[in-house]
């Protein structure tokens, strides 16, 4: 096919948005089409209470990608990535609390306050980790290889991924086998006796999933995870006004490439003639003829919402079917009139300093596993994990003078629940996590001037994630690498001829890494010449 061709994207989330820059660099005309009237999917600042912004979904950068971040130059679009440290504080409720930095010995000083062999531990743990998550790095940046008839390609990548499996050695790559299928609580407890140690590790594990820390295959998720940053609590990394700003400097750079953006522009229909794309059906009936489609959209919704099922060969329509891909979190964004108090930072600890980036609330291995046993029966966590910003310390601009925003992941929180539905229950959700924050910080629950409750299901209707399932599609080791989203179509291509996939439906599928997105890219822009 020639150059210069016609490619829709449909969605202009972040993985999109990488993908139309490679295309537009590869010599086509990318044209993204996203419905709402912003670009950003998962990656937006909002107002959701007067005066105050937050990143409404995700709140920390993956981060991107080193040759992505490279490529793509952000810098020239008023962007600017903010790197608190300490990355995560992590309190209890007997007022202990752990503090873990960019550096790592700093990080086991923190922690020798609670345990000297502990913390005598922490830095061979973080090297270690580093180490195998080089491997998971490369395996990131691969096309997962052709099953029954792999290309030249692909053997070249997996020689080169089993170099990277010699290089860790005997025990390195015992390790590697062995941690893998691991739940994450045995992983954790392999270095550390210290309950809130393991619990901020462990935690990584089980973001955005349906696993509890004592699920099996939990630890290659944090392994994944790692291949991203490597750093054991992960990345505390936010952009100057917020999420927003990020996918806004993606955009410019994708257009200043020769991509073209639409917003307000909802895709209604894929057209399928032959057994091949032909165009594209908008809301408001405009037909646009096509040569390729790309689907940042989730699996599901492109193939049972946006394709004709009946285009569809069974096989592959059952198994799309069974892919997992019901949410677990909520998200919860609070507007306060100041800075909550945290009984576990002492008169030494400077709290503008010690709050900056994540704060990580679930004290111990079997109160994350509680918080998921409730999920697993129908209901919301009533004592949930939390994941929590306060961006205004370091990023005043999204609150008026003097107040904050604080925003809260909070799992587990299931899409489907057994007695009643969101629309009941969202106030009860929004005031288990006040509360629930209220027994680390005393004063919050007086300071919250407006709250905003994103339940699952809202995931769904609002920003189009099916299920309510942030990442596409459930992370576990039967839905990851040369099974994701299903296997035998894990290389971004559909058996639809011209319709490629590249969000976080597709391998790795992890995160603002931008990983899914340019190795769609990479594979479309081959299969298209």
């Amino acid at each position: 096919m020639p150059l210069g061709q016609r490619v829709v994207l449909i969605g202009g989330g972040h993985n999109a948005l990488i993908a139309a820059f490679y295309l537009a660099k590869g010599g086509f005309k990318p044209l993204v089409l996203e419905r709402r009237e912003m670009v950003g999917g998962g990656a937006v600042t909002e107002e959701f209470y007067p005066g105050f912004h937050s990143s409404t979904l995700a709140h920390t950068l993956g981060p991107l990608r080193a040759d992505i971040a490279k490529d793509l130059l952000l810098e020239r679009f008023d962007y600017e990535v903010i790197q608190p440290d300490p990355r995560v504080f992590a309190p209890a409720p007997d007022g202990q609390a752990l503090f873990f930095y960019n550096d790592a010995d700093k990080t086991a000083a923190s922690i020798a306050g609670l345990s000297a062999k502990d913390a005598a531990k922490y830095t061979q743990f973080a090297v270690s980790l580093a180490d195998t998550a080089a491997f998971f790095t490369q395996l990131s940046s691969i096309t997962p290889p052709a099953i029954d008839h792999p290309t030249p390609e692909d053997l070249w990548n997996l020689l080169k991924t089993g170099r990277g499996v010699r290089s860790l050695g005997k025990t390195g790559i015992f390790d590697l086998l062995r941690w893998g299928p691991m739940a994450v609580a045995d992983f954790v407890a392999e270095f550390f006796e210290t309950e809130l140690l393991r619990a901020a590790i462990a935690a990584r594990g089980i973001f955005g999933t349906a696993l509890g820390p004592w699920s099996a295959g939990s630890t290659a998720v944090l392994l994944l995870r790692a291949a991203a940053d490597s750093h054991p609590v992960g990345s505390a990394a936010f952009p100057r006004g917020g999420l927003g700003s990020f996918t806004r400097a993606l955009a410019e750079s994708a257009k200043q490439a020769g991509a073209e953006i639409r917003t307000d522009a909802e895709v209604q229909q894929i057209r399928i003639k032959d057994g091949a794309v032909t165009g594209v059906v908008l809301s408001n009936g405009e037909e646009i003829a096509v040569e390729a489609v790309v689907s940042g959209a989730d699996p599901k919704r492109t193939f049972f919402n946006l394709v004709d099922a009946s285009q569809l060969d069974p096989t592959f329509a059952n198994r799309m079917k069974n892919f997992r891909a019901n949410g677990t979190v909520a998200k919860v964004n609070l507007a306060l009139g100041g800075l909550p108090s945290f009984t576990a930072l002492d008169s030494n600890e400077t709290p503008l300093k010690a709050l900056s980036g994540r704060i990580h609330i679930g004290p111990e291995i079997d109160y994350l596993e509680r918080a998921f046993d409730a999920s697993k029966y129908g209901d919301f966590s009533k004592t949930p994990w939390l994941d929590v910003t306060i961006p205004t310390i370091l990023d005043p601009s999204l609150a008026p003078d003097g107040k904050h925003v604080l925003s809260a992941y909070a799992q587990f929180a299931p899409y489907k629940l057994r007695e009643g539905n969101w629309d009941a229950r969202r106030h009860d959700l929004g005031h288990t996590v006040v509360e629930t924050l209220a027994a680390y910080a005393p004063n919050l629950p007086g300071l919250v001037e407006g709250i905003q409750v994103i339940t699952p299901k809202d995931l769904e209707t609002c920003y189009g994630f099916t299920g309510g399932h942030i990442f596409h599609g459930e992370l576990a080791l039967d839905q990851l690498f040369t099974m994701r989203p299903v296997l035998d179509w894990a290389r971004y291509k559909t058996p639809i001829r011209g319709l490629f996939l590249c969000g976080s439906g597709t391998h790795p599928g992890n995160g603002l890494t931008g990983a899914s997105g340019a190795n769609a890219a990479r594979e479309i822009i081959h299969a298209l010449r």
